[in-house]
């Protein structure tokens, strides 16, 4: 499992498949984006950032979770209908909801304790969401199948997920910063939504990981 290839492998994916990511959750993406700005607007923008993370709490598992879902349907060369795909997301959301709030807290433990700690926690969790949809278990049991999996993939993992974030963040970053001051608030939703949009990116490379290392799980288990 080299990770140049998965993420080379997961470009290609993404670039083919964009227009049906952008009309699966970029509508989500965007009424997050124009959500957090409406409430920060209401707040200040010295509010706590535990709102907007509230706010996130509220799409994201619906958005990422459609997602997974449609990338295991065109795995398997089904081309599913996006109605079914988001329904389902919505009768998941508690159950992903309750999965986001645990690894979010164990992540800033580990962060709180130094960095080392949270980065290693989120590695570990990285393959939770997709065995909570895909495998149907609850989210400690995909927390806990997910630490398993993990092991001695550690490094490529985390080699994957800084040369995804890495480039993410700093478009992200500067594509902010290159936002004419006073800021217009529709122009800074437009752009903080193409920006959720790129970050969906980085659910196709974990899918990948997740596919790759799942495999020879499987055929060990039906050997």
């Amino acid at each position: 499992m080299n990770p140049l290839s998965v993420l080379r492998d997961s470009l290609y994916f993404f670039r083919r498949h964009l227009l049906s990511i952008a009309k699966l959750c970029l509508p989500l993406v965007f009424l997050e984006a124009l959500s957090s700005q409406l409430l920060y607007a209401q707040l200040g923008e010295d509010a706590s950032p535990a709102f907007g993370m509230l706010v996130s709490l509220l799409f994201y598992p619906l958005y990422t979770g459609a997602l997974i879902l449609y990338l295991d349907a065109r795995s398997d060369g089904h081309e599913p209908l996006k109605r079914n795909l988001l329904a389902v997301a919505m009768r998941m959301w508690p159950s992903f909801a309750l999965l986001v709030m645990l690894s979010s807290l164990l992540i800033m433990a580990g962060v709180a304790l130094f960095i080392l700690p949270g980065i290693w926690v989120m590695i570990n969790l990285v393959f939770a969401e997709y065995l909570l949809f895909l495998r149907g278990l609850t989210p400690i049991a995909a927390m806990r199948e997910s630490f398993q999996m993990t092991t001695g993939n550690f490094w490529r993992i985390l080699v994957c997920m800084l040369g995804v974030l890495v480039p993410l963040w700093l478009i992200d970053g500067v594509s902010l910063m290159l936002l004419p001051e006073p800021r217009n608030p529709l122009l800074e939703v437009l752009v903080n939504s193409a920006n959720g949009l790129l970050q969906l990116f980085s659910s196709v490379v974990m899918f990948r990981l997740y596919m790759l290392i799942s495999e020879p799980a499987v055929e060990r288990s039906g050997s």
